[in-house]
């Protein structure tokens, strides 16, 4: 079996990687290696450094794959109501590159990583028969990609599923990003012993998936063939706790006694975010395996070995107006 993943140097993508290659699979896939890193790939893997805009690049290296997941993005949500240009060339011209890519190839399955942002404004928990209402450039090209998908393989009769996983965590997590990834972040300031950064007021509250709670059901989503047509959520639905109570958990498991320092909402960002796991549990056995606690301690174990990082500002701000937050305009992280 020859499984294709996109954006396979990033933390979706390398762990899922990771999976196949104990399961003896064919892993090859692409990165353009922005938001990710050639660490993160196994030797095994047949990587090619190709940014998934390129379409004539990615109908070449698509030769022979049965299945593909696209998990690349640029995953900044806050970001992209100040670069909406790049997110709509990376999240959607770049999805239908990959897309016509696979297609052209004949892979028997095409496996496309929404995110929750698709859901946008609605009330929680989100289902998956909940009309969306993306409140952001990046909720918005997500979805677009999903729809294009859907269109395309309808019209061309080819398999797909798209998997909606949610604020995932656990090793090879990128830190270093200010711009996303909250643990991650939160972990790195304060292992440099530098007070946190939390946006608005910290009850915004959120679910956080485990990297291997998210891998077993994408692995389904896949390869199992009563599986077809299907949009599932992937990650839980209980544990929904508040950004303070996140600062508080990891306050204690690193024993940091400074304040979390507080600065205004970022635009458009939801303030209670969940979505519902009864379609995954039904569908895909789906259970939460492993704790919170747990999942959050392998993520301070993982940038502990590797070491607290400095901050890399690595995306353009588009619209730098006086909306954009200060602690991107300064370089606060």
């Amino acid at each position: 079996m020859h499984v294709f993943i996109t954006g396979i140097a990033g933390f979706l993508g390398s762990n899922l990687a990771d999976f196949y290659l104990k399961k003896k699979f064919k892993v090859s896939g692409c990165d353009n290696l922005v938001g990710g890193s050639l660490e993160n790939v196994d030797k095994q893997v047949n990587f090619h450094k190709v940014n998934i805009e390129d379409y004539n690049k990615l109908s070449m290296i698509m030769k022979n794959v049965d299945v593909v997941c696209h998990a690349a993005a640029y995953a900044h949500e806050g970001l992209s109501n100040f670069s909406p240009v790049m997110f709509a060339n990376n999240n959607f011209v770049g999805s239908a590159s990959v897309f016509t890519a696979a297609i052209k190839n004949k892979v028997k399955r095409i496996v496309y990583c929404s995110s929750m942002a698709r859901y946008g404004s609605i009330k929680p928990p989100f289902d998956e028969n909940d009309t969306p209402k993306p409140v952001d450039p990046y909720g918005i090209s997500k979805l677009a990609a999903e729809k294009l998908l859907i269109n395309l393989c309808e019209t061309n009769k080819v398999e797909y599923n798209i998997a909606v996983p949610h604020n995932i965590i656990g090793p090879k997590q990128k830190y270093d990003d200010p711009f996303r990834n909250v643990v991650s972040i939160m972990t790195n300031l304060m292992l440099q012993n530098r007070n946190p950064i939390i946006y608005g007021d910290g009850k915004q509250k959120r679910s956080f998936s485990d990297i291997d709670d998210c891998i077993y059901c994408l692995d389904k989503l896949m390869f199992d063939k009563k599986i077809n047509k299907q949009i599932v959520n992937i990650g839980p639905d209980e544990n929904f706790i508040t950004i303070n109570e996140l600062y508080e958990i990891l306050s204690n498991k690193l024993q940091f006694n400074k304040n979390a320092k507080y600065y205004k909402d970022r635009p458009n960002e939801v303030k209670y975010a969940k979505c519902s796991a009864n379609k995954a549990r039904k569908l895909l056995n789906y259970k939460t395996n492993v704790s919170l606690d747990d999942s959050i301690q392998k993520v301070i174990d993982y940038i502990k070995i590797n070491g607290p990082k400095k901050f890399l500002y690595n995306y353009e701000i588009e619209l730098n107006n006086n909306l954009v937050p200060i602690t991107w305009k300064k370089k606060l992280f």
